[in-house]
């Protein structure tokens, strides 16, 4: 059974630990400074950023991370999902699944207009992305600054 909920302070290290993992995943590090802000903000009620836990009885095993804005095209909020981390040993499970559906749950209880999210093409948590979204063909470029 996964339970999905609201991070909260008590969770830093089982948060951190899953991090940690997740900048592994996509093979790259952050300073210190950004991953420490990056949790005061998940906790932060004047920030757009939200955190969601994935919990079993191992412990805290996935996480959400996603930002709350407004938009051009529509009126109510949308929610970009925008980090989304399942540990290794727990995937398959259901927690990814649980995450998202959470997240697809309280924005339809809260009238927000669209949730998505993007991720690389050979990513293998694609298999469960297709059975819960519609992929679109648009295409993201970016500028580093």
């Amino acid at each position: 059974m996964v339970k999905v909920r609201e991070a909260n302070a008590d969770d830093y290290d089982a948060w951190l630990t899953l991090w940690k993992g997740y900048l592994d995943f996509y093979g790259t590090e952050l300073d210190e400074a950004v991953t420490l802000a990056t949790w005061r903000r998940v906790l932060s009620p004047e920030s757009a950023l939200f955190c969601r836990l994935a919990e079993t009885e191992q412990g805290v095993v996935g996480f959400a991370i996603c930002v709350l804005h407004e938009g051009t095209w529509v009126t109510q909020p949308l929610c970009y999902l925008e980090d989304l981390f399942v540990d290794e040993a727990a995937r398959g499970k259901g927690a990814g699944r649980a995450l998202i559906e959470a997240i697809i749950d309280e924005a339809r209880q809260k009238a927000w207009s669209k949730v998505y999210w993007v991720t690389r093409t050979g990513n293998p948590a694609r298999a469960l992305y297709d059975q819960l979204a519609v992929v679109d063909d648009y295409v993201r470029y970016r500028i580093t600054i």
